[in-house]
């Protein structure tokens, strides 16, 4: 019975969670509202609320979970990549916490955490993949494509070259004027929205590579066009607009994915981070599943977006190879995933 506690801190969540092996006992996140204002996440402003929330969010997380820091194996703690002050705080809490324990840290790269989420159990129910499988990772900093051979040999066969899928969901409603974070405001736009009413430019990139920086530029232009016309074009076509945007971002990752499965011929499909959470690419990839006969895994939606428990997962795969980490390693901002 392994005791693992999990520290997120890589961007404005800061989270703890504590698994007994890979089963759930708890996991608290102290989201930071005050980045609304700005239309996006301010690094100083996420550092400071870091150092205020990282004891309360661990204190909580013991305490649901019914153990003491004393039972705990071993500190779990995302290293990156990541804003870097945010993992500062992250990283040197995981290190004196664990020292003054006596147990082992382990470090943690967030977007192997992300697909490593589909080992998270919370019930004897709850289905997780076998290897090898394919997860398609979409989030507001990353789009890739993952050959999964075990916890520990991970192979990027295709990513964006420029822009993330998240970044275009948000960039995008930033320009309609829409609150942030901008995609599940056009999540739920999408649902009473038609998503044939308008048709974008999707980006002719070879291979499995995506690019999205081409579709954000389309959109601008397609609304600057617009407004020319009608100056209450977006007010009067809100729904459709997000409906269709949402309809080419889903077409634009899921032609890739299926091309991927067909390649490799891997029929266990997986999708994680935070764009997962996104309904429509929920229904659409559930659907290529059953025409391409994949059996899919969709993460629970409070494990989409960044959170403990994932690191939690990650850590307790390497702490059963006894791959822990030195006292003297720092954060890294940039992914060394590849």
């Amino acid at each position: 019975m392994t005791y693992i506690l999990g520290i997120e801190s890589s961007c404005d969540d800061t989270s703890a969670a504590i698994l007994n092996n890979t089963r759930v006992l708890s996991t608290v996140i102290a989201n930071q509202h005050v980045h609304s204002a700005y239309g996006g996440v301010v690094p100083e402003l996420a550092s400071r609320a870091h150092q205020q929330n990282i004891i309360p969010v661990v204190e909580v997380a013991l305490k649901e979970a019914k153990i003491s820091k004393n039972q705990l194996n071993a500190v779990a703690f995302t290293r990156g990549p990541g804003l870097l002050g945010s993992l500062l705080v992250g990283t040197s809490f995981a290190k004196s916490f664990a020292l003054a324990l006596g147990i082992p840290i382990i470090e943690v790269d967030h977007l192997k955490a992300h697909v490593l989420s589909h080992f998270l159990l919370e019930s004897p129910e709850d289905r997780q993949p076998e290897f090898p499988f394919l997860c398609l990772t979409v989030s507001g900093g990353h789009t890739q494509i993952v050959k999964v051979l075990s916890p520990a040999a991970m192979q990027i066969i295709g990513e964006t070259i420029d822009d993330a899928a998240g970044e275009a969901f948000d960039k995008a409603a930033k320009i309609m004027g829409l609150p942030y974070p901008g995609g599940p405001e056009i999540d739920r736009l999408a649902k009473i929205g038609n998503p044939d009413a308008f048709k974008f430019a999707e980006p002719r990139i070879p291979g499995l590579d995506y690019s999205f920086s081409g579709l954000k530029t389309s959109f601008l232009y397609f609304l600057r066009d617009n407004l020319k016309k009608d100056e209450a074009f977006i007010q009067n076509n809100l729904p459709d607009l997000a409906a269709s945007l949402q309809q080419t971002i889903i077409d634009i990752l899921l032609k890739k994915l299926k091309l991927a499965a067909q390649e490799t011929g891997i029929k266990q499909i997986a999708i994680a981070g935070g764009v997962s959470a996104n309904s429509g690419l929920r229904e659409a990839v559930t659907l290529m599943a059953e025409s391409e006969g994949w059996e899919v895994f969709l993460p629970a939606r409070k494990f989409t977006t960044d959170n403990a428990a994932m690191i939690a997962v990650a850590g307790y795969f390497k702490f059963l190879e006894g791959d822990f980490a030195s006292q003297s390693l720092t954060p890294y901002a940039r992914s060394t995933f590849r």
